[in-house]
């Protein structure tokens, strides 16, 4: 049961870290996967390279934060297979700023695409899911919902309202065979945390503070994320999983 074999999975941002992650550790399960992004290239280069190595796996072009974006992902999975086993909210943005500084239009941007996104797709999505008769919903949040990360309001504020989102829809559709959890990441090694991590005044704290002392690799997240995923997790639901090194165990 440890694999995810004959599972057809969707994971939103998927060329990058944590995503692009997932999207290797669903594929060596054995799922079939359709991945987004609002990158062409990286589509057809991440497609070309694992179908070459025998993989189903299928891009879409989507800004998931725009009504069409999401579309898209609904009309592939509708053509390809016409039931859906896991969705992965994954695509994600943060704008570090302090409250005063951000403009409207930024604030706007946040919480379109860590939280209205993954409600808007998850809804689309429902009828996919709830005739699988067996369905998981991943949302990838991060330590930011829960504890002040100094990484801005809205972000934090985006991702704990992904939180109650997913204890929401978990007891709501869970009559549906739809198990819904979060899984809350800690600082992780990607492209897009590449430039902060690389800043010693901001690494320095993060390091002294998170006692197994080193920053997380995004294969370890999508390790949780394909767990959450299994049929092995199926009495899991409604749950925020932190995995965060131990840093939300300590006030020092």
């Amino acid at each position: 049961m440890w694999n995810l074999k004959n599972k057809k999975a969707v994971i939103t941002g998927g060329t990058k870290g944590i995503g692009k992650a997932t999207l290797m550790e669903f594929l060596a399960l054995g799922a079939e996967v359709i991945f987004t992004s609002r990158n062409k290239e990286e589509i057809t280069a991440i497609e070309k390279e694992l179908q070459k190595e025998g993989h189903k796996v299928f891009g879409v072009l989507s800004d998931v934060s725009e009504a069409e974006g999401r579309d898209a992902i609904v009309s592939e999975v509708e053509k390809r297979w016409g039931t859906l086993d896991i969705l992965v909210n994954n695509a994600g943005i943060n704008i570090r700023k302090s409250a005063v500084e951000y403009s409207d239009e930024e604030y706007q941007k946040i919480i379109g695409i860590n939280l209205t996104a993954p409600f808007m797709l998850s809804r689309k999505l429902y009828p996919f899911l709830k005739k699988s008769g067996n369905a998981s919903i991943i949302n990838v949040a991060s330590v930011s919902a829960v504890v002040d990360t100094k990484t801005g309001s809205p972000y934090g504020m985006s991702k704990a309202g992904l939180v109650m989102q997913t204890k929401n829809l978990a007891t709501e559709w869970a009559k549906d065979g739809i198990r819904v959890n979060a899984m809350s990441p800690w600082f992780t090694e990607t492209p897009l945390t590449k430039k902060l991590l690389g800043q010693k005044e901001r690494i320095d704290p993060i390091l002294k503070h998170t006692p197994i002392g080193r920053v997380a690799q995004a294969e370890e997240m999508a390790n949780v994320i394909a767990f959450l995923a299994m049929d092995n997790s199926s009495y899991i639901t409604g749950q925020n999983l932190v995995v965060d090194g131990g840093i939300t165990s300590t006030a020092l």
